[in-house]
């Protein structure tokens, strides 16, 4: 007698997983943001093992063949040190992103837990943390992760930890609202009329209900976290060479500019494609989970 209505609860959420798979491929814009994305989780994942010249990413130098304009041989040309930028390029896509995506992860958290406890509890609770959120988003996200990074030295932990910092607030205004809205739902009361403990109704009925927005605000972040990093490093507080970077590419390749400008464009063009794909995988997925936000 269990059986039926739990099979009927996983063919229902099948059902929902393709009604929802089939929204999301009916937007062009949308499938060319996941392809997008998917290259650069490729690259992620396998930029320093595909990368042309290697001993170019591990910091060698080859100072003959200093500032090559596109060939056959360097695609993107050469720096200049001799290094091949499209072997750079390649290499700094799994730092640029595994950073944002560090950031967004750690800032999600934090915020989760903020927004969380600040819409459950209410009261002088709630007023601490938001009160607290607010002051915290009236700094301006670069200003505050500049000031922490400089005070905590450059570094790749160091440069996440100094941008998470600033992130969080956003998701904590968001996590409270929904859990505002979502205590006073049937199920909640139905829950606390049973006896489940609080924690129980916050993190086993509450949460799980609302994390659709959350991995919304989680995709459009994404962009808008590796260009923070790509800030932190142009400006010079973030990653430091030999590590590849986009954002540290492009801090050298000003210098160059126009003359050599393949040194800038390609890292400033990987840059955009991420930002841009992310940016497009999010606006898909937050008309298929976050049907309320659609224009």
């Amino acid at each position: 007698m269990t059986d039926v209505p739990q099979d009927s609860r996983r063919s229902a959420r099948a059902e929902a997983s393709r009604r929802a798979f089939y929204r999301f491929r009916q937007s062009r814009l949308s499938m060319v943001g996941a392809t997008m994305v998917a290259v650069v989780v490729f690259f992620t994942l396998f930029g320093n093992l595909l990368a042309p010249y290697p001993e170019h990413v591990r910091g060698g130098l080859n100072t003959a063949e200093r500032f090559q304009a596109p060939s056959l041989a360097h695609p993107f040309g050469t720096n200049e040190l001799g290094q091949d930028v499209l072997s750079l390029v390649m290499a700094g896509t799994p730092v640029s992103v595994a950073a944002g995506f560090a950031v967004v992860l750690i800032g999600t958290v934090l915020g989760v837990v903020v927004g969380a406890l600040a819409g459950f509890n209410g009261g002088w609770i709630d007023d601490v943390l938001m009160r607290f959120s607010d002051l915290m988003l009236t700094i301006p996200s670069l200003i505050l992760a500049m000031a922490v990074a400089a005070a905590l030295g450059p570094g790749f932990v160091n440069m996440i930890i100094a941008i998470a910092l600033s992130w969080w607030p956003g998701y904590a205004r968001l996590v409270r609202g929904e859990v505002l809205q979502a205590r006073e739902e049937v199920y909640v009361a139905a829950a606390r009329a049973i006896g489940a403990s609080p924690a129980r109704v916050l993190f086993r009925h509450i949460l799980p209900n609302i994390v659709s927005p959350i991995i919304v605000k989680m995709s459009l972040d994404m962009g808008f976290a590796i260009l923070t990093v790509a800030a932190l490093g142009f400006i010079g507080i973030g990653v430091r060479p030999p590590t590849p970077e986009w954002g540290t590419l492009l801090s050298i390749a000003r210098n160059y500019m126009p003359d050599f400008w393949w040194t800038a464009v390609f890292p400033g063009m990987a840059m955009f494609l991420a930002v841009f794909g992310f940016n497009l995988l999010g606006d898909g997925l937050r008309d298929v989970l976050d049907p309320r936000a659609r224009r």
